[in-house]
């Protein structure tokens, strides 16, 4: 990872409220990634999702307090993000993927996808998602890293998000 996104990171804690320090990173890390959507999903008790926040490149492609309730995303995969799944996928159209998750990737207008859990001391308490919804797109190693610092950044916030 740039260590411009981690002194950014230090920096922002020390000046911004959780909620904003929670937006600051999302919009830092979605520059950083020069992707076209960043959102944090949560989960409540029942593993119910929603996003609750989200940075983007135009304010059209908003799902924000969305749940986002993919019909395909049920305990398997759950499980999976638990024991610290990293999902990359460079293009919906080609990646071996049910064609259930492909229709809500389409209606999201998403081309490809990257998926992070975020894990606290209770185990999975959201996914950090970043979308390329102009073009397909390679991750890169540098792109995970970024994620997977970005989502152990939230999760340290992760007991307060939910109050």
């Amino acid at each position: 990872m740039e260590p411009s996104l981690e002194i950014t990171f230090d920096r922002l804690r020390r000046y911004l409220a959780e909620d904003e320090l929670i937006q600051a990173i999302l919009d830092e890390l979605r520059q950083t990634l020069t992707v076209d959507r960043v959102v944090l999903y949560s989960f409540n008790s029942e593993r119910v999702g929603q996003v609750t926040f989200e940075s983007l490149s135009d304010r059209k492609l908003s799902i924000l307090s969305s749940s986002g309730a993919d019909e395909c995303f049920n305990s398997q995969y759950s499980q999976l993000y638990e024991d610290g799944r990293i999902r990359a996928i460079p293009d919906i159209e080609v990646e071996p993927i049910e064609s259930c998750h492909r229709d809500f990737l389409r209606e999201l207008q998403v081309k490809a996808n990257l998926v992070v859990p975020i894990l606290c001391a209770r185990g999975l308490w959201g996914l950090l998602v970043a979308h390329h919804c102009q073009s397909t797109f390679n991750w890169s190693a540098d792109n995970i890293l970024a994620m997977q610092v970005t989502a152990s950044n939230v999760s340290i916030f992760a007991d307060s998000l939910d109050s």
